[in-house]
């Protein structure tokens, strides 16, 4: 099942397709939102039955899959190159936070800052938890996933570069894409071996699978759940891959107009359009 978040005539909800178009799950449920839904629901998603859509899709607007996480957490890279061998991994991996206000849904714009020449993107799977965890065994990890999504790190570099610290360029407002939907593990159990790529204008910048992580998301998850209590609606942005504008030569980063597309196997297209800040 595909779950997502909207809005339709200026209200907020949350959903599933069926038929082509959106149920409206909030008015059928009574809960505030879909991480509420999800933590309700967990071991019933994708089960859901007699269904039928409320609006068509193209009567929406897209919010981020989950509005208001607790939690985001993000690996920086994290993808061996297509041709490299797969050897030894660094020891940890390097995590910086997002807040939730810095995201937005899919066909949405993502404003370039003014303050800054150099905005980046950076295609990922993002994990949306389901199932609350501490100290969770790697080999269990996949049992609190609720699913997946694809995530637009959009990284104002130069803000970024400010410091060692990472927290200023990854949070301008609405610079990341985070959608369009979460597709359940009962249509995608295993999230291994989906390929991902970024194209901006149609050009393709970024390409590799999900099979070529450094840091595998069953290792992520228990990872992150030894330091802090992971709950549903929380986010864990698994890396990026080559390709992305400040790893190019030259560096190529985003412009006003540009459209930018994360399509990952099985899950679907993020398709944002760089628009101005002012």
């Amino acid at each position: 099942m595909r779950y997502l978040s909207f809005l339709h005539n200026g209200h907020a909800s949350y959903g599933c397709i069926v038929d082509g178009g959106v149920a409206d799950l909030a008015r059928r449920s009574g809960l505030g939102d879909l991480a509420s839904y999800i933590a309700a629901n967990f071991d019933r998603l994708g089960s859901e039955e007699a269904l039928r859509p409320d609006f068509a899709l193209d009567a929406i607007r897209y919010l981020p899959v989950i509005p208001n996480p607790s939690k985001v957490l993000c690996v920086a890279t994290n993808y061996y190159e297509p041709q490299e061998v797969i050897a030894g991994r660094p020891e940890y991996p390097l995590l910086f936070s997002r807040f939730a206000a810095s995201q937005t849904g899919h066909d949405e714009p993502v404003p370039k800052p003014d303050v800054s020449e150099k905005f980046d993107y950076e295609g990922e799977l993002a994990v949306i938890i389901g199932r609350t965890g501490r100290h969770i065994a790697e080999a269990d990890a996949l049992t609190h996933v609720a699913g997946y999504t694809c995530f637009n790190d959009g990284s104002v570099r130069d803000w970024q570069k400010h410091s060692t610290q990472f927290t200023a360029g990854k949070n301008f407002a609405r610079t990341a894409g985070f959608g369009p939907w979460m597709v359940s593990v009962d249509e995608l159990p295993d999230p291994t071996g989906l390929a991902l790529t970024t194209r901006v204008n149609g050009e393709v910048r970024q390409s590799n699978n999900t099979s070529r992580l450094i840091f595998s998301i069953p290792w992520l998850i228990s990872y992150v759940s030894q330091f802090t209590l992971l709950e549903p609606g929380d986010v864990i942005v698994t890396g990026t891959p080559s390709g992305f504008g400040s790893s190019r030569n030259p560096p190529v980063f985003l412009n006003v107009g540009d459209v930018v597309e994360v399509e990952i196997d099985r899950i679907g297209t993020l398709r944002n359009i760089v628009a101005s800040e002012t």
